[in-house]
């Protein structure tokens, strides 16, 4: 079968091709068409790259410390809640992996500006290590743990004697002009200790709620950052009056 010329532009312009005759013979009476553009092909076994370059890499294996740190924190924490390890065992490893999460998230700087929205991302679910992180202290310095019990009066006054001593060097450290996170943060964790090994110190002890308060915040800075006039005034002042309610209630005894 022939078609004129006109007929075959007709054709054309109907199937949308500028090869009428190809076009007919591939769709005319119920016939298939057949696309000359080839499938792509996919290599299975293929290794997809997650990086272009060298700092990318570095960036992307800090990200996974980083979460590595925070799983094996939370597997730590309810470790120590269910009496599985000891608080020997518990507080230099506690200890370890906060000072790693604190390297780590240096490592990262703005790429990993928030704690929990890194987890949400990654769908992370470990609310004790968050918490851990939070405070920046092992939760045997947080709420005491492993000290004895004992009834020894040398004992007691040896762990008072400490506790003055703790929070007179940390106001010290205030008043002689020190402010940076990295050197106040660790003085209030001492302090925070002391207070716990005083065991007959009451449970809702202002004083500790206190400095708990204050190891959170700093917790939240960067090691580098300093205390403004008005946080280190504020701080200074909340040690001065929980020093006095620590003396107010040694002479009560």
């Amino acid at each position: 079968m022939s078609f004129s010329s006109s007929t075959q532009q007709y054709l054309a312009s109907v199937n949308g091709t500028s090869s009428p005759a190809t076009s007919f013979s591939s769709t005319a009476f119920g016939g298939a068409a057949v696309s000359s553009r080839a499938a792509p092909t996919i290599n299975l076994d293929e290794e997809i790259k997650l990086t272009t370059n060298n700092r990318e890499r570095a960036q992307m294996d800090n990200m996974a410390d980083l979460y590595s740190i925070i799983v094996v924190l939370e597997h730590l924490e309810m470790a120590y809640i269910r009496s599985a390890i000891t608080h020997t065992q518990y507080t230099p490893a506690c200890g370890q992996l906060i000072s790693q999460f604190k390297t780590a998230s240096s490592l990262l700087g703005d790429v990993v500006p928030d704690l929990e929205k890194f987890m949400k991302e990654y769908n992370l679910d470990c609310p004790a290590a968050v918490k851990r992180i939070k405070i920046g202290v092992p939760a045997t310095v947080e709420f005491g743990g492993g000290v004895s019990n004992e009834a020894n009066g040398h004992r007691t006054a040896k762990y008072v004697a400490e506790t003055v001593q703790s929070y007179i060097t940390v106001m010290d450290a205030l008043k002689l002009g020190m402010a940076a996170v990295d050197e106040i943060h660790p003085l209030l964790a001492d302090l925070m200790q002391s207070l716990n090994n005083v065991r007959s110190l009451p449970a809702d002890f202002e004083g500790r709620a206190k400095v708990r308060e204050w190891l959170i915040k700093l917790n939240g800075m960067r090691a580098s950052e300093v205390l403004d006039a008005d946080e280190k005034r504020q701080l200074e002042f909340d040690l001065e009056v929980n020093y006095t309610a620590f003396r107010g209630w040694l002479d009560s005894q």
